[in-house]
């Protein structure tokens, strides 16, 4: 959330070269996310939170106990945030500001393709922002109402009051992501150099 903050500041402030930083930031941390989305631990995988239609209605209708993990309707949430920011994070490597600055691949396509894509970044950016004020606002709503803090639990991954199976929380799985990110950061400075 706070690159996504950051990303807003910059690009309305005019400090283009920070708003680049901070959107491969942005990739390298979505990088990392999908490859641990297959590789991290039980609660971190995909095939652990995998919403289907009857799952998403089942939980609207009447929503369950807390659980460890995320519910179908929160990771719906997750896919649609990971796919709008995966989608603004490719078109901005091809965008360009009309003047001066371009992302890093738009000398690969032609000038009207850029700047359909740059229109296309431009929009998005308003998607994410409802996606992430939808976001809170689930937070919130969980707070007040169901008197349920979720904020400690996307910080450390450990929820209260939840029995499940325990996951791997050792050196072990924290070198690995510590592994991943850093393979993420690597590719993704390399992509950006091309």
């Amino acid at each position: 959330m706070v690159l996504i903050a950051a990303a807003f500041v910059t690009i309305y402030s005019g400090a283009i070269e920070w708003h680049f930083r901070i959107g491969y930031a942005v990739m390298a941390l979505l990088l990392f996310r999908i490859l641990w989305g297959f590789a991290g631990p039980r609660y971190a995988r995909f095939a652990s939170f995998t919403p289907t239609p009857s799952a998403v209605l089942a939980h609207l209708r009447k929503p369950h106990a807390p659980q460890a993990g995320h519910s179908p309707v929160g990771a719906l949430s997750v896919y649609a945030m990971l796919l709008a920011l995966l989608a603004q994070a490719l078109l901005g490597l091809f965008a360009n500001d009309g003047s001066f600055s371009e992302g890093p691949w738009a000398r690969f396509v032609a000038g009207a393709t850029s700047d359909l894509l740059t229109r296309l970044h431009k929009w998005n950016q308003w998607l994410i922002a409802g996606l992430v004020g939808l976001h809170l606002a689930a937070i919130v709503y969980y707070l007040l109402r169901k008197h349920d803090n979720l904020v400690p639990p996307m910080v450390h991954g450990r929820r209260r009051g939840v029995i499940a199976e325990p996951t791997h929380d050792d050196a072990r799985t924290r070198l690995g992501a510590l592994v991943f990110l850093a393979l993420s950061a690597g590719l993704v400075a390399y992509l950006v150099k091309l």
